[in-house]
């Protein structure tokens, strides 16, 4: 979306530049209709999920960063954006140009129609809790980030640990 506000003056555009907006829990719609609004340029990647109750099947449009928003906001306004109490705080891109080439490639998986999800990137070694199933509040240690699910349970005590095949849904980065 330009910046076509009549509130916005050329000093204000040049000086603009991307921030991740980390939004209250299910707000992200919302912010990016008060952005539209004030005429910020924004990104809300968002992708379709199919859910099933009982026999009947519903597809939602759901944000596919839950809890952030892309835009980009001249310095000068950017209190614009906390007027309505839908975010929590604006954290300033460092790094534009490669943030921008990632936030395309997001665009282009997106716009692939491809089953897209999100997940944490797991590195060997990296402690993790397990947060469903039937292992749910147990920690581990990741065993191979290019097999995911497999994880660690260790036993210091005997100084062994058993790998256990883990759906990366059921697993949090601790």
């Amino acid at each position: 979306m330009p910046f076509d506000s009549p509130n916005l003056q050329d000093a204000d555009i040049l000086d603009a530049c991307w921030h991740v907006a980390h939004t209250k829990p299910r707000c992200e719609k919302k912010f990016a209709a008060l952005l539209t609004a004030e005429g910020f340029t924004h990104e809300l990647p968002v992708t379709r999920v199919q859910r099933r109750y009982g026999v009947r099947i519903r597809v939602h449009v759901k944000p596919l960063f839950p809890g952030y928003v892309f835009t980009r906001v001249p310095v000068a306004l950017r209190s614009r954006c906390y007027q309505q109490n839908l975010i929590v705080r604006l954290i300033e891109v460092t790094d534009e140009s490669t943030f921008l080439t990632q936030l395309e490639a997001v665009r282009r998986v997106l716009a692939s129609g491809l089953e897209t999800f999100v997940r944490p990137l797991f590195a060997k070694g990296r402690m993790v809790q397990v947060v469903s199933g039937p292992l749910r509040g147990m920690h581990g240690v990741v065993d191979d980030p290019d097999r995911p699910g497999g994880v660690i349970i260790m036993m210091d005590a005997l100084q062994q640990g058993v790998l256990v095949k883990i759906p990366a849904l059921d697993l949090r980065v601790v």
